[in-house]
């Protein structure tokens, strides 16, 4: 996987995951505030409504003042802003936040408001209901405090009972406590529900349950943040899978239409986009099918033009035996056959490995073999063929010690043939074959005496079936294959073949480079 790719997707996703916490911490901050206040109005809502109801609860309860601020005055000495004396208006309960705790108000009678302070809402709250709780049962009788109880714990919103049974009962640390105090509260873990236990004055304990207290952690908001998470990651995934969709539907386009004849259509690759390596390779795969069908035709077209003259040649030769009756020119055409019928097996031979090279290449088989040797067996080959030519191989003196190389020694050997022929075909009477390997490359040049090659057609000599000239003769002409067969070995050892002009003999100069050691990754 490319580094940048990688990048660019690790940097995607830890922006993702930013923005989820971004979004769920601003969403649980904002929800939990709305709760906050709801739950600061509600839960001392059922205490303050009985205050309210009570015109002389600031006498009847004048112990309040003194513990939690409790008093009934006018709005204008509050300070109230008009939202709070609208909701006042309206009979709400109202919690202001303070830096000293929260500060509760009620609309009470003669239109002044009634006013409670708190450092810690659950706890005082539950106190100051137990404190009145206890206030009315001490007034009550014996017989008559289980339904008072009653009526209290339904007005302010609690559960009060005495207890009776020895499992209700605290630890020794709290019952310690209400002896001490008379009253304590006490909650089950630390966000667990709150209950106060106080004692009366002939012993008698009594236990007020509390509502449970505000959690930010409720189900309804994991629930909410679950969702939210989900969303947000629902809608990512969808726009990444639609961009990979899109770009594999460009791909999809792009095959239909070069199954339909368009072998010019490619695919539009992006730079950062998941499937820019398969556009790329697709891409590459469109333009070696689209060359493979070229060269199909080509040679179909070179082919059977190349096959017409020999072919014309023996057709000819058999009817000149036909009529013949002198031995030496009926030998003569003979001969001129058997030359035909070489020469259409030389160029079979050389439209089968040019096939095989140009359609995807042999499976190739690298050996190390010693590539000074394989010029040395060219060169003595070659000149065993052409005795009227002077044919030398000039080996760098450093390059034996760099000879072995991973080759396929016949590829190899073929294209170092072609080379050599083709010069030997144009020289006036002189070749030169240069070798020189180093630790990393093998170059070969073959360099001859003739007229050379023009620069214009430096890049057309590679070409299948094509000559700079109209020759068609066995000696000068060739075939037209043999540099495009010589570039195709080069290319699947992962070098190149090119031409240009011999400085020494004037001629033309053809040379061969390549990795001398297989490259790490394949030729595709």
């Amino acid at each position: 996987m490319p580094l940048m790719f990688f990048l660019k997707l690790y940097a995607r996703f830890a922006g993702l995951v930013i923005l989820v916490l971004v979004v769920c911490v601003a969403l649980f901050v904002g929800v939990n505030s709305v709760r906050s206040q709801f739950w600061h109005e509600r839960f001392p809502e059922p205490l303050m409504r009985w205050l309210q109801s009570d015109p002389d609860a600031a006498e009847r309860y004048h112990w309040l003042g003194a513990l939690y601020d409790f008093e009934v005055t006018s709005p204008d000495e509050l300070a109230l802003s008009p939202v709070t004396l609208e909701r006042l208006g309206y009979d709400q309960i109202v919690s202001l936040a303070s830096s000293a705790g929260y500060r509760i108000l009620a609309a009470g009678p003669d239109g002044r408001v009634l006013q409670m302070e708190f450092d810690d809402p659950y706890q005082e709250v539950a106190e100051a209901v137990a404190l009145i709780v206890r206030w009315h049962l001490r007034a009550t009788g014996p017989d008559e405090r289980v339904s008072m109880a009653t009526q209290l714990a339904e007005a302010l919103n609690v559960e009060v009972g005495p207890v009776n049974d020895a499992g209700l009962l605290p630890s020794d640390e709290v019952l310690e406590q209400v002896a001490s105090d008379g009253l304590v509260f006490y909650q089950q873990g630390p966000i667990g529900m709150g209950y106060v236990l106080f004692q009366l004055d002939d012993g008698e304990l009594f236990r007020a349950a509390m509502p449970p207290p505000f959690t930010p952690w409720a189900w309804p908001v994991i629930l909410l943040l679950v969702a939210v998470v989900g969303g947000v990651l629902a809608v990512a995934v969808f726009l990444g899978v639609r961009a990979v969709d899109s770009n594999l539907r460009k791909v999809e386009s792009v095959a239909i239409r070069i199954a339909r004849g368009e072998m010019g259509a490619r695919v539009e690759t992006g730079s950062g986009t998941l499937v820019a390596r398969l556009g790329g390779s697709f891409n590459g795969m469109a333009e070696h099918i689209q060359r493979l069908v070229n060269v199909q035709r080509e040679m179909i077209h070179a082919v059977s033009h190349e096959l017409r003259t020999p072919v014309a040649r023996i057709r000819f030769g058999v009817q000149m035996i036909e009529d013949c009756q002198d031995e030496g020119r009926l030998q003569k055409q003979l001969d001129g056959i058997d030359g035909d019928i070489q020469e259409l097996d030389e160029l079979i031979d050389e439209i089968l490995t040019y096939a095989r090279l140009e359609q995807g290449g042999p499976v190739f088989s690298l050996q190390e073999a010693s590539v000074t040797d394989l010029v040395r067996q060219v060169v003595s080959e070659q000149q065993l063929i052409r005795p009227a030519l002077k044919i030398e191989a000039d080996i760098d003196p450093g390059s034996e010690q760099w000879a072995l190389s991973d080759v396929e020694p016949r590829y190899i050997h073929r294209a170092i043939q072609n080379l050599v022929g083709n010069a030997g075909r144009y020289a006036a009477g002189r070749v030169l074959v240069r070798c020189h390997i180093d630790e990393d490359n093998c170059r070969i040049d073959v360099e001859d005496d003739g007229s050379g090659v023009p620069e214009e057609d430096w890049e057309k000599v590679f070409t299948a079936f094509a000559r700079l000239d109209d020759s068609r003769t066995r000696t000068s002409g060739g075939y037209g294959l043999g540099l495009s067969i010589v570039r195709r070995i080069l290319y699947w050892h992962g070098g190149q073949a090119f031409v240009g002009r011999s400085n020494e003999l004037g001629g033309a100069r053809f040379s061969l480079v390549w990795p001398r050691k297989k490259p790490i990754d394949p030729i595709v």
